[in-house]
């Protein structure tokens, strides 16, 4: 019962192996007597490894922010005169090359031509076309061979009615379509050349499923722009609009995913993800899908931030009213300060252990250290703590990478634990 958030599990299995009801009082009270002391345990032992290792805060975060990007390539832009004679008169869509390198061709100069238009699958080569390729550096270079030499000419500046724009996909009919079946190009006369999803920026090679959220660069004439964003959504409101239905629906699942029973050997009871486990469960599964039907399973940042910190405060406020009529007495007492003591050694040596191998062994960034170490105690204060030492949410993404596995390891430990010494 020391361990945070795993205290409902403990008291679920006490009650399926029939304790008394003095006992099924003692989870919430040795929780309530040592979540601060956990709080704080984890904040000291961030302080303490930042001290051994005499961290520089802003240069571990440089460091960190600089792997996060690493293996994904940033897209840039050339122009090239075609000058292979051996693809004059052929459309865009049959270029040698294209597909293996992803290299999209966002605008065309004719050579008999001033004006920039542009460049769809249906349009034809001519020796002397000037174009504007869009990829990664490896891959237009590439690319670049095949179709001729650089040049100097900036189609993005050229004369021509050409703009660019973002659009936001929106519209749920398109969501789980590939770029090649949207066919923007054929019906509308504009071409994508990036999706940025998540932070992350691609070409919007034609085997991309879109998904709700995704902001795509789109290239063409005003009107044509307007007509396809039209189709694809471009809903500012719609992307911020929390949908009700779908977070019910997927809580209503999460609780059901939670009385699901599992038998193990040895054991006299089975064990449940509960109430914690079952919804965190599903909310990655259908996070995974994306779309099902007319239910789109997404959730704007303020709205996620809301609920989160709603959760944490009415999940605080049932403890402190459950432990509140005894918790000063229990605080003071004898039990109370042994577990105290013991939630110190059970929050600060294992951690304390962690980071010190983390850091000399694996060599591990101190802003991956912060997250792992807070996110493996699901300990969203700790994290916050964590953010405000470093300026940035960095330490959120070590966080969110071991919390799920973390907290279903701590609902099911609690009970084996109880099943084992109580049964």
């Amino acid at each position: 019962t020391l361990f945070p958030h795993s205290f409902r599990s403990a008291q679920q299995a006490l009650v399926a192996v029939g304790a008394p009801p003095e006992q099924l009082a003692l989870p919430t009270l040795a929780y309530s007597a040592s979540y601060p002391i956990g709080i704080i345990g984890i904040i000291a032992t961030l302080l303490i490894l930042r001290k051994i290792f005499s961290i520089d805060v802003a240069a571990e975060l440089k460091e960190f922010e600089s792997s996060q990007t690493h293996g994904v390539e940033p897209l840039v832009r050339l122009n090239v005169v075609v000058d292979n004679a051996h693809l004059d008169g052929l459309a865009l869509r049959n270029l040698p090359g294209r597909r293996e390198t992803g290299v999209m061709i966002s605008r065309i100069q004719c050579a008999n031509s001033e004006e920039v238009t542009t460049a769809t699958e249906d349009t034809i080569l001519h020796t002397g076309d000037c174009l504007l390729l869009v990829g990664t550096a490896e891959h237009v270079a590439n690319f670049q061979k095949i179709i001729g030499s650089p040049t100097d000419i900036d189609l993005m500046r050229a004369q021509g009615s050409i703009q660019f724009r973002r659009v936001v996909v929106t519209n749920r009919k398109m969501l789980g379509k590939t770029i090649a079946e949207l066919g923007l190009d054929s019906l509308y006369g504009v071409s994508l050349t990036r999706i940025v999803r998540a932070g992350v920026e691609m070409t919007a090679v034609p085997n991309i499923r879109l998904q709700f959220g995704d902001f795509l660069h789109v290239v063409g004439e005003s009107s044509h722009i307007d007509r396809a964003a039209e189709a694809l959504g471009n809903s500012l409101l719609a992307l911020n609009q929390t949908q009700f239905i779908p977070v019910f629906i997927g809580l209503a699942l999460g609780v059901l995913a939670g009385l699901i029973p599992v038998f193990i050997p040895g054991l006299s009871s089975p064990l449940r993800l509960g109430l914690a486990g079952g919804p965190l469960i599903v909310a990655i599964l259908l996070s995974r899908v994306g779309k099902i039907g007319p239910l789109v399973w997404h959730m704007p940042a303020n709205t996620n931030i809301a609920f989160r910190e709603l959760g944490i405060s009415l999940f605080l406020a049932c403890v402190g009213l459950t432990a509140g009529p005894k918790f000063f007495a229990t605080v003071m007492s004898r039990d109370g300060l042994l577990w105290a003591g013991v939630a110190v050694l059970v929050v600060m040596v294992p951690l304390l252990l962690v980071g010190l191998f983390a850091r000399r062994a694996l060599k591990l960034n101190f802003i991956a250290i912060c997250g792992l170490l807070t996110g493996s105690m699901t300990d969203p204060p700790a994290l916050a703590f964590s953010n405000g030492m470093v300026g940035s949410d960095a330490p959120s993404v070590a966080y969110a990478t071991v919390y799920p596995l973390t907290m279903l390891c701590r609902i099911l430990v609690a009970q084996v634990m109880v099943l084992l010494f109580f049964s």
